[in-house]
């Protein structure tokens, strides 16, 4: 205890010094005595300016701050500074305001969009811009909630480039526009801030274990939906992403930053990450210009004898990132991740740490930032025009002329693709004549050109590559994020001869054509399965009290207008006879022109083939009650995307419930539970039975990835799970050495890559689903190995013998996986227990696969084989 506390004093001694922070009399923990503390002292300060403790009411550092505390802020900076404007983005989904503050000179405030439209021309034309035009940051902070040392620098950064004065400050307001974004996750940083304040004691407790410093499920790291907001700026999937974006493509800038945090024990990271690991298509001056901010980001940290490290850990391949995706744009993206005190004052191998230190890193790498950027202005000024210059030799050597699309009956999910490309500015073509590539004939208005020709090659090389072989094969994020895979759309790659001659309109919206009448003079409605927002109709008229009937085989009907209409297993039919208790014509039109869905008015009951409208393959369906288990050891982000899926995309109630709550909930009050990956090992014996008593009495139960274990190691599941001595095996090489465990490592895993499953296209599971060839293409993340049980009927999808389409696995832990369990299904007395080995709802952008949860809630009672 003795060389703790020695250790700690010295630790304590040396802060001093660096007459920043004062310790505490009352506390073991280090608080700064005021927010100029921060900042640096060679300026002075506007005294009409307020810094953020005069509306806090303390300094920053002492509470964590919420984000309506930085509205508050900053919108009074806004107001009392000639030097900044703030516009509202966009919302999130509880409907927090997303900020971006303008900052610059007064005089460019005057005139800021002629600034602005003359920036968007350069880049537009491939122009170099006059040497005193402005530099364009985007300062982008803490898109992980419960890494808030960003955020909370962001209000100091706010107030100097508002309040300071001086010819160093004047420089930099006359030579850039910084975009300052003060919380990119406002929902997450929030949640984070409570939690944190809420355990913090007047005398800070640094133990690891202390409630502070370990939250519960789910952490702030996530948004709403506990997604990773950090891996959404390419898919699109939230509002926040989505008004980020818009922000982005308005202004272009030149250099975007992305503050993190990391564990509690490391130091401080900046890029350049691992330099093998970079995406091929970003060019070699980005790499150029993160270095030459590098130095002065280890000489502003060396300033303050602060330990650091580069091109270890991090890479930047995934475009999907904030330090990523500006780099397929001609911008220089930076992540900083700073180790992080997770709560107010922590222990770690490097001493005490607090949260005021860790902030203040973050502010002095935002200020290093500004200085490398203006010490190599021309440099950043050009790099626009130098990129669109490299753009235009890559697409003038590259053979290719772009892709190719068919799109498919649902009409959601082909506008759910055109609003994605069109959001980042990929110019999106609709083919007007027929064309066959590869054999494969594409028609007129129901296909997509997407021209490589055009500013964003670099991004739409990379949501369309099948790349399967890398120089380096550790990944920090997925390997791949092909979108018409993402899809389930047929494509194909076209040459440029091709892409020249065929004819295309431009395409900025997909509109479906759909009308809906509903007649007075019919026996039923129906609709069919085909649309992602099928299943949200569906739901939507139980919900109302409106009987349906799906269908468990095909027929055909006669409409209104005597022309005789086919339908799938798994369409809907709505027996007007049995809703005479409701005005079901109102009911149906409202519905379904809320949802889109195309409504089939049926004349008789009678059909010319098939079941007849009264069969007792035309069953009833109950209103789902679905419970997704969830609590401390189950993953946030599988509950969240399941949970996101069901409540925003079906309109569909879900409740979540902690696995240690379970004892005191009664099953029958629920048709569905989901088990997503987690440590379920906590479940007693009493409620494992609990569960299996309620399958047998007609519960539908469904697991993915991991959380598969429990069902298997329950029987409740008839299937086994394969050994990992087996992928262990696989990658073992007698050469190995100590110093390539992390590559034998990486060659064990699955790191997000696409893989093909066979699967039985007649079975419930599959009603709907565009498959083509018996193929659907699933995002695997994991190297999980599924056997079903030998049975007729169970396995409804397996791995194909070469199952990897795009992204890497390696070869011998792919051939392991090849001709395994996919998906499989089958009765448990009464109910239902279906697995699937992957992630059907993957961040939410992995539409083709996402409406077999649809499936797993509707059509399970038509499973049948035990």
């Amino acid at each position: 205890m003795r060389l703790l506390s020695y250790v700690t004093y010295l630790f304590c001694a040396m802060m001093l010094l660096n007459s920043t922070f004062t310790l505490a009399k009352d506390q073991n923990a280090w608080i700064a005595q005021s927010d100029l503390d921060y900042l640096p002292d060679n300026v002075s300060y506007d005294p009409t300016i307020s810094k953020p403790e005069d509306i806090l009411g303390y300094p920053v550092g002492k509470w964590h701050v919420r984000h309506d505390q930085i509205v508050t802020y900053m919108k009074t900076l806004a107001a009392q500074s000639d030097r900044i404007t703030i516009t509202t983005t966009g919302r999130t989904h509880e409907d927090r305001e997303l900020l971006l503050l303008t900052i610059t000179a007064p005089k460019h405030q005057a005139n800021i969009a002629q600034i602005q439209q003359t920036h968007m021309r350069h880049i537009a034309q491939g122009s170099a811009p006059a040497e005193d035009a402005p530099l364009v940051f985007y300062m982008g902070y803490s898109v992980h909630g419960n890494e808030p040392s960003g955020s909370n620098a962001s209000l100091l950064i706010a107030y100097y480039l508002a309040a300071a004065q001086g010819p160093q400050v004047d420089a930099l307001l006359e030579n850039s526009i910084i975009l300052l974004d003060p919380s990119l996750n406002p929902d997450g940083l929030s949640r984070f801030a409570q939690w944190a304040n809420m355990h913090k004691g007047k005398n800070p407790s640094p133990m690891a274990m202390h409630r502070e410093h370990a939250e519960r499920f789910p952490s702030g790291r996530t948004n709403h939906y506990w997604f990773d907001l950090n891996r959404d700026w390419l898919l699109l999937t939230h509002p926040e992403s989505q008004a980020r974006i818009e922000s982005f493509h308005a202004w272009r800038p030149h250099i975007l930053t992305d503050f993190h945090e990391m564990g509690t024990h490391s130091t401080y990271f900046f890029q350049p990450g691992v330099p093998s690991r970079k995406n091929p298509l970003t060019g070699d001056e980005n790499v150029q210009l993160t270095n030459t901010l590098g130095d002065f980001h280890a000489k502003a940290l060396d300033n303050n004898q602060q330990l650091y490290f580069t091109q270890e850990r991090f890479d930047d391949f995934y475009y999907g990132k904030g330090s990523t995706y500006p780099d397929a744009h001609g911008a220089v993206g930076i992540l900083f991740e700073q180790a992080s005190s997770r709560g107010h004052l922590q222990h770690s191998v490097n001493g005490l740490l607090s949260f005021p230190a860790s902030i203040r890193n973050q502010v002095t790498t935002s200020f290093s930032t500004f200085d490398g950027a203006m010490a190599n202005k021309s440099a950043f000024l050009n790099h626009h025009a130098n990129f669109t210059a490299e753009t235009k030799a890559l697409i003038k050597a590259d053979e290719l002329g772009g892709f190719v699309v068919a799109l498919s009956k649902d009409n959601t999910r082909n506008s759910k693709l055109v609003d994605t490309l069109n959001r980042h500015r990929i110019e999106v073509g609709l083919i007007t004549e027929d064309i066959k590539v590869d054999g494969v004939r594409y028609k007129a208005n129901k296909a997509l050109l997407i021209r490589a020709n055009q500013p964003q090659y670099r991004l739409i090389k990379s949501l369309f590559s099948t790349r399967q072989d890398f120089p380096n094969n550790t990944f920090y994020d997925v390997s791949n994020w092909n979108i018409a895979l993402a899809y389930n759309l047929q494509y194909a790659s076209v040459s440029k001869s091709v892409a020249r001659r065929t004819a295309s309109t431009v395409l900025t919206e997909w509109l479906a054509d759909v009308t809906v009448d509903t007649q007075l003079g019919v026996v039923a409605y129906a609709f069919h399965w085909d649309d992602s927002q099928a299943p949200s109709l569906l739901y939507a008229l139980s919900a109302a009290g409106v009987q349906t009937r799906i269908a468990g085989q095909a027929f055909s009907a006669v409409d209104m207008t005597q022309n005789t209409v086919s339908f799938a297993p798994g369409s809907v039919v709505i027996p007007k006879g049995l809703n005479s208790h409701l005005d079901v014509v109102s009911v149906v039109a409202r519905l379904a022109t809320k949802y889109q869905i195309q409504i089939v008015n049926i004349k008789t009951g009678l059909t010319p083939t098939g079941i007849d409208l009264g069969s007792p393959d035309m069953q009833a369906v109950r209103l789902p009650s679905v419970m997704i288990l969830g609590g401390l050891g189950v993953s946030q982000y599988e509950a969240g995307e399941v949970w996101h899926y069901l409540d925003t995309r079906l309109d569909m109630p879900v409740a979540i419930v902690d696995k240690d709550r379970l004892n005191r909930v009664d099953l029958a009050d629920y048709t569905h539970m989901i088990i997503v990956s987690g440590a379920y090992s906590s479940l007693t014996d009493s409620d494992t039975d609990k569960i299996e008593r309620w399958v047998k009495a007609g519960g539908v139960l469904i697991g993915q990835r991991t959380g598969l274990r429990t069902l298997v190691n329950n029987q409740w599941l008839n299937a086994s799970i394969g050994s990992s001595s087996a992928i262990d095996n696989a990658v073992a090489d007698t050469e190995m050495r100590y110093i390539d465990r992390s590559k034998v490592n990486a060659k064990k895993q699955v790191a997000g890559a696409v893989y093909a499953a066979q699967v039985d296209a007649s079975h419930p599971l599959m009603w709907g689903l565009d498959v083509k060839d018996n193929v659907l293409p699933v995002f695997k993340t994991n190297n999980l190995v599924l056997r079903a049980a030998d049975k007729p009927y169970f396995e409804v999808a397996k791995y194909t013998s070469e199952p990897l389409l795009a992204g890497y696995t390696d070869a011998n832990v792919e051939s392991i996986i090849a001709d395994t369990t996919a998906i499989v299904a089958h009765r448990v007395g009464q109910g239902r227990v279906i697995g699937f080995t992957d992630n059907m709802n993957h961040r939410g952008y992995w539409r083709g696969t996402e409406k077999l949860m649809a499936n797993a809630i509707f059509m399970a009672p038509f499973i049948n084989y035990r």
